[in-house]
C-alpha cells in the first residue's frame, strides 16, 4: 500500500508539472514564471527553497547528534538569508527586470564579472542539488525496504524531477511548491503529533532534550569555538544570498511589494517549521534508545525514516513519505533549474546573442539535462552527508560573489576593477587556506576569503582604475534601470 501510494503521488506530481508546462511560451515564463505569482505562491516557493533533504534528514540528524549549536547554519543562517534577501535586495533586483543574478553583475560591472560570478554560483549548486538527489535515493530505498537500492533510487528520483522541471521551468516549480507546501506541513505536523503520543507528550521530549544539553545554542567562552560557530552561521546566511534559486523565487512575484513580503514570510515560516523534523527525530531516542542511538554512530540520516516505518501505521507512513517527497522534490526542482538558467543566460548567451527566444528556451532545457547528469554523478560518488553537502555549497559564493553583489548594490563608487579584485582575491585566499591548512585553520577559510574579498573591492575601487571605467555616481541607478530595460526589449542602450 505504501509503495502504491508513493507511485501515485509521483504520477500526480509529474502530471501537475507537465500541465503547467503548457503555459510556458518564453524564457521569461520559464525562468521567472512570467513574473505573475501572487503572495501565497511566492511565500510557498520561498519556503520550499530550504525545506528539502537537509531540513528533513540532514538538520534533524545533526540536531540529534550535536543539538542546536550544530544546526546554526540551517535553519538559523538559512532563514535569515531569506529575510535579509527580501528586505535589502528584493526591491533593488526586482526593479531591474532581469532574469538572473549574472545579469545584475553584467549591468553593474562588465561581462567578465558576469561570467566569473555565474561560474561561482553554478559550481556551488553541485553539492546542494546532489544532496536532494541523495535524499530521494534514501527515501525510495527505505520505502521499498531495500528492493530499490539507494543508487537506483537516485536515478529514478533524478529522472522524475528532471521530467517536469525541463518542460515547465519555474512555473511548474512554483505551482508544485504551492500544492506541496500544504502536504508538507500537514504531514509533518500529523507525524509529530502521533509520535509525541508515544513519548508522553511534546513537553517530555523538550525536557529530555534540554537535560541532555541539546537546546544549548551558544558555544562556551572559547574564542576558537566561537569563530567556528560564527563561520558556519555566516557561510549559510551570507553565502546563500547571491544564489540564483533565491533570486528566481523572489523575482517571480507579481509586484516588488509581494517580492519583499513573500521572501520575509517564507523565511520566517521555514525557520519555525524546521524544528518539526528535529522534534520527530529526537523523539526516536526516547522511544527506542538502543536502536536509534546506535544509528547515530553508523548512519544518523536513517533515524527519521526508520522511526516512522517501525512506530507508525501504514496510513501515517504514507502521509510522512508523501510529505518528505513533497519537500525534496520542491527543493530539488528549483535548485536544478537555477544554475541551468544562470549558465544559459550568462555564459551561453554571450556566444549566441542573436538566438531567438524560442530557440534559447530549448538551450535552457538542454542545460538542465546536462547539469542533472553532472549532479547525479557527483551524488553517486560523494561520501559526504546530506547536511555537509549543503553546508559546503555556499563557501564559494561567500568568498567570490557576495561582496560584488552587496557592495555593487549599495555603494555607488564600486567599480569593475574592485569587483574583479574582490572575486579573484576572495576565491584564491579561500582555496589556498582550504588546501594548505584546512580544518586546522584558526579562522574558517571561507571567512578569510570573505575578508580578502572586502579588502579587494574597496582597494580596487578607490585606487587608480586600470580595468574598466567607473559609472558616474549621479547616473548609476538610471543607467542600470535603462540598460536592463533596453536589453529586455532588444534595443541598444544609451551610452
Amino acid at each position: 500500500m505504501l509503495i502504491w501510494f508513493v507511485a501515485l503521488y509521483l504520477l500526480v506530481s509529474i502530471g501537475i508539472g507537465l500541465f503547467a508546462a503548457t503555459r510556458v511560451h518564453s524564457t521569461k515564463d520559464f525562468a521567472v514564471a512570467g513574473r505573475h505569482l501572487p503572495l501565497p505562491v511566492v511565500t510557498a516557493t520561498v519556503f520550499a527553497t530550504w525545506f528539502g533533504a537537509e531540513a528533513v534528514f540532514g538538520v534533524s540528524a545533526t540536531f540529534v547528534k550535536e543539538g542546536l549549536r550544530g544546526v546554526v547554519a540551517d535553519p538559523f543562517g538559512s532563514s535569515l538569508c531569506l529575510v535579509l534577501g527580501g528586505i535589502f535586495f528584493a526591491t533593488k533586483l526586482y526593479k531591474m527586470n532581469v532574469l538572473t543574478l549574472g545579469d545584475f553583475f553584467r549591468l553593474r560591472y562588465n561581462r567578465t564579472v558576469e561570467v566569473l560570478t555565474t561560474l561561482c554560483i553554478v559550481v556551488s549548486y553541485l553539492g546542494w542539488v546532489a544532496a536532494q538527489i541523495k535524499a530521494l535515493g534514501l527515501v525510495f530505498s527505505v520505502v521499498t525496504d531495500g528492493a530499490v537500492s539507494p543508487t537506483a533510487g537516485m536515478l529514478l528520483g533524478a529522472a522524475i524531477v528532471l521530467t517536469y522541471t525541463t518542460f515547465g521551468g519555474m512555473l511548474s516549480v512554483a505551482i508544485l511548491d504551492f500544492v506541496q507546501m500544504g502536504i508538507i506541513m500537514g504531514g509533518m505536523l500529523f507525524i509529530a503529533w502521533f509520535i509525541s503520543g508515544q513519548t508522553g507528550g511534546a513537553m517530555a521530549v523538550i525536557e529530555h532534550a534540554d537535560a541532555a544539553g541539546k537546546l544549548d545554542f551558544f558555544p562556551p567562552p572559547d574564542p576558537l569555538q566561537w569563530v567556528a560557530f560564527l563561520g558556519a552561521w555566516l557561510t549559510m546566511m551570507l553565502g546563500s544570498i547571491p544564489q540564483q534559486d533565491v533570486f528566481q523565487r523572489v523575482t517571480s512575484a507579481r509586484t516588488a511589494k509581494i517580492a519583499i513580503w513573500g521572501s520575509v514570510l517564507g523565511g520566517v515560516t521555514y525557520f519555525c517549521f524546521a524544528f518539526v523534523p528535529m522534534f520527530i527525530a529526537y523523539s526516536a531516542t526516547l522511544i527506542d534508545p538502543e536502536q536509534f542511538n546506535g544509528l547515530l554512530q553508523t548512519d544518523s540520516q536513517l533515524i527519521l525514516p526508520l522511526l516512522v516505518l517501525q512506530q507508525t501505521p501504514v496510513f501515517a507512513q504514507a502521509i510522512f513519505f508523501g510529505a518528505v517527497l513533497s519537500a525534496v522534490m520542491s527543493c530539488s526542482s528549483a535548485t536544478l533549474l537555477a544554475p541551468s538558467v544562470a549558465f544559459s543566460e550568462n555564459i551561453v548567451r554571450g556566444f549566441v546573442p542573436h538566438l531567438s527566444d524560442h530557440r534559447f528556451l530549448w538551450v535552457m532545457r538542454g542545460s538542465i539535462v546536462g547539469f542533472a547528469l553532472l549532479v547525479l554523478a557527483f551524488a553517486l560518488y560523494s561520501n559526504a552527508s546530506i547536511f555537509k553537502m549543503v553546508e559546503n555549497a555556499y563557501k564559494i559564493t561567500l568568498a567570490g560573489a557576495f561582496v560584488p553583489l552587496v557592495i555593487g548594490a549599495y555603494w555607488a563608487r564600486a567599480t569593475t576593477q574592485g569587483a574583479l579584485a574582490a572575486i579573484i582575491g576572495g576565491l584564491c585566499s579561500w582555496l589556498l587556506v582550504e588546501v594548505l591548512i584546512g580544518e586546522e585553520s584558526l579562522v574558517p577559510p571561507q571567512l578569510i576569503g570573505l575578508g580578502v574579498s572586502f579588502i579587494g573591492m574597496f582597494a580596487g575601487s578607490l585606487l587608480p582604475q586600470w580595468v574598466g571605467r567607473p559609472t558616474p555616481v549621479e547616473n548609476i541607478h538610471d543607467a542600470l534601470h535603462h540598460r536592463a530595460a533596453a536589453e529586455t526589449h532588444h534595443v541598444p542602450p544609451h551610452p
